[in-house]
């Protein structure tokens, strides 16, 4: 795994042994930065189930003003910290190390994220659950893009009952980015 483009390109980043965190692979994290290439710059951005911090490091690499690191894996919070000092981006970074949902609530009452990303582990509704805690959230707003990785075949139905709508959809063989805003009442 590697930084794919921006002022720390092509360095290399460490990943968490083991089978406990899935890291985005390098492809498919191109593709989605990609997608979200002229909205990363001087942005604010939330990485939610960091693992080893990957695709928070990839949008500062790319002129994100900050990263918000949330991580509940204590290896994974050491190497969010090794990468983060390792790509000397540290500056620009924070990491909460504990429950997503703790880390959502210790951030209550910023301003908003302009992109909020979440990889949660697949198959156990924690992007529903995340969802359900940004709805009325001072850290989202209609402007802000969220982005949840998730196995393709989860399902996604409540959506438009919990207040938000699909802006894009990208499959790839195993996994799919479901593109979200908040609806504006």
């Amino acid at each position: 795994m590697r930084v794919i483009a921006g002022k720390a390109r092509r360095l290399p980043l460490k990943t968490v042994p083991g089978t406990a965190t899935r890291p985005t692979t390098d492809r498919i994290k191109e593709t989605l930065f990609n997608m979200l290439q002229e909205d990363v710059g001087d942005c604010r951005f939330l990485d939610l189930f960091s693992g080893s911090g990957g695709i928070g490091i990839e949008a500062l690499s790319r002129g994100a003003r900050e990263a918000v690191f949330v991580e509940n894996n204590r290896k994974a919070v050491e190497c969010i910290r090794e990468n983060l000092s390792f790509t000397k981006l540290e500056d620009q970074a924070r990491v909460i190390s504990g429950d997503v949902l703790y880390g959502l609530a210790r951030l209550e009452g910023e301003e908003p994220f302009q992109i909020i990303f979440m990889d949660p582990p697949y198959d156990q509704l924690w992007e529903k659950r995340v969802l359900e805690a940004l709805k009325d959230s001072s850290l989202a707003d209609e402007e802000t893009q969220i982005i949840v990785e998730a196995s393709i075949g989860t399902d996604f139905s409540y959506l438009e009952a919990l207040g938000y709508q699909v802006i894009r959809r990208k499959e790839y063989k195993t996994n799919v980015h479901m593109f979200l805003r908040r609806i504006t009442p």
